[in-house]
């Protein structure tokens, strides 16, 4: 059906050189489908452009945190003078955001200059949408509450031709209490392994070295299909030609023994994991509703780094999530000393919507959440610049991303930033890089070899 809507789509495009601009907030899972919606406008005849003067802006969204939601609004109100001089001009709302219904109901009353809205369920519905709107002109909103039989996929246009994400899983089953991310996203639905393992086929024979497997929760894989993640895993590994396998989101309740193992004995998988702790206080995840202690993360780092001695490990950190007190907040400093963490991503407790977290009594005041925040971050780039200082004299082995003026930018199997001078053909190569400067949050080099 898709292709029927792309083709009237791209016959009213035609020769009127039509661009597009695609603004993405959020996880890498957005960002995923932004290639395959950028697929498909480009399937229409738009150009993909960075300028602001574009003739259709899309926006695909986040409501993660509450940052994202002022960023668009503020972002609309731009758009809307532009809007009233360019009445041609396409404004496209799509993503998670778009699953709340006080979202809908604010673009419904307040933003009727905005042409088509749609979320998570129906993205591959998007060449309908737009047709409609540019045969009716009037505003199209089109939200499903939960996923509906088989969804047509899209192939995306990738932004690296070495690199490419992978879905392995949607949704999330976990309901943590500060997380909205169930309720947008959906139950957690596997894909059959047999089609992973066809697509990241497919994407190797088409120049792609490295793929990310991703899910909200990817060591939940197979659990509603009889499958599990380990074994993709072993599977994945024994592709041809394939270099590097990444994977995230993992939650520590389901970090098994197996999937360990794998990460050990495959020698494609990177040995970098991502792994949120939010807290370290068991009271606070109780609250959160982790469904584990600090005890048993503390057990999973021991088991990580017994059978995978060179592991990097990174986390996320929740600062003044409702009733953490100052004992709370010190049982998460005293954890992140005690794990010594390679990186982490740290935030301040975003309010959302329709969570039992926002209901909580004792939200904390932004001034003591600033204070302890300052505090977390302070430790957290000690410890995270020390740790950087292994890599020095050491060479190790680049997937070389980008170039800029003769500097080269890459990354080690560990996911450390590396820059380095070479030659701009090096972009998707594999490079030795010997580490002679270690920075806090990059390493800097020099190509080996000539």
């Amino acid at each position: 059906m898709n292709d029927y809507y792309i083709e009237q789509i791209y016959k009213m495009n035609a020769g009127k050189n039509k661009k597009a601009r695609i603004n993405t907030f959020g996880c890498q899972m957005n960002a995923h489908d932004s290639e395959k919606l950028c697929a498909m406008l480009i399937a229409m005849a738009y150009e993909i452009t960075e300028s602001n003067d574009a003739d259709l802006v899309l926006f695909n969204t986040c409501c993660v945190r509450e940052n994202p939601e002022d960023k668009l609004f503020g972002n609309l109100g731009y758009f809307k003078n532009k809007k009233e001089n360019n009445p041609d001009l396409k404004i496209i709302l799509c993503g998670c955001m778009m699953q709340q219904n006080h979202i809908i109901e604010k673009i419904r009353h307040s933003y009727k200059f905005v042409d088509v809205v749609f979320g998570t369920f129906n993205f591959h519905k998007f060449p309908q949408l737009l047709f409609n709107n540019m045969i009716t002109n009037s505003q199209i909103i089109d939200i499903w509450n939960e996923p509906k039989d088989y969804q047509e996929t899209f192939s995306p246009q990738r932004k690296y031709f070495f690199k490419a994400s992978v879905n392995v899983i949607y949704g999330c089953n976990n309901f943590c209490t500060y997380c909205i991310v169930p309720y947008v996203r959906g139950r957690e639905r596997s894909r059959k392994s047999q089609d992973i393992l066809d697509e990241i086929k497919f994407l190797v024979d088409d120049g792609v070295k490295e793929i990310m497997l991703l899910g909200q929760n990817v060591n939940s894989y197979g659990l509603d299909c009889g499958d599990n993640f380990p074994s993709l895993l072993r599977k994945i590994n024994e592709i041809k030609n394939l270099e590097r396998i990444r994977f995230m989101t993992s939650h520590p309740k389901d970090l098994s023994d197996d999937l360990i193992f794998a990460m050990r004995d495959c020698e494609k998988v990177c040995h970098h994991l991502h792994l949120p702790v939010q807290s370290g206080s068991n009271r606070i995840l109780k609250l959160m509703n982790r469904k584990y202690t600090r005890e048993k993360y503390f057990e999973l780092i021991e088991k990580l780094r017994a059978n995978i001695p060179d592991i990097s490990l990174t986390t996320d950190i929740i600062v003044g999530f409702p009733n953490e007190s100052e004992d709370d907040f010190a049982n998460t400093i005293d954890l992140v000393k005690q794990v010594e963490f390679d990186g982490a991503f740290t935030f301040i407790y975003s309010k959302r919507e329709g969570t039992p977290a926002a209901r909580m009594l004792n939200q904390i005041p932004a001034e003591i959440i600033k204070t302890r925040f300052a505090n977390l971050l302070e430790i957290l780039n000690s410890i995270i610049a020390e740790k950087n200082k292994k890599y020095f004299g050491q060479t190790q082995k680049i997937l070389v991303e980008e170039y800029d003026n003769g500097k080269l930018t890459g990354r080690n199997d560990k996911n450390v930033l590396v820059h380095f001078y070479g030659e701009k053909n090096l972009i998707g190569k594999f490079v030795d890089v010997k580490i002679n400067d270690c920075k806090p949050f990059y390493l800097i080099g020099e190509k080996l070899g000539g």
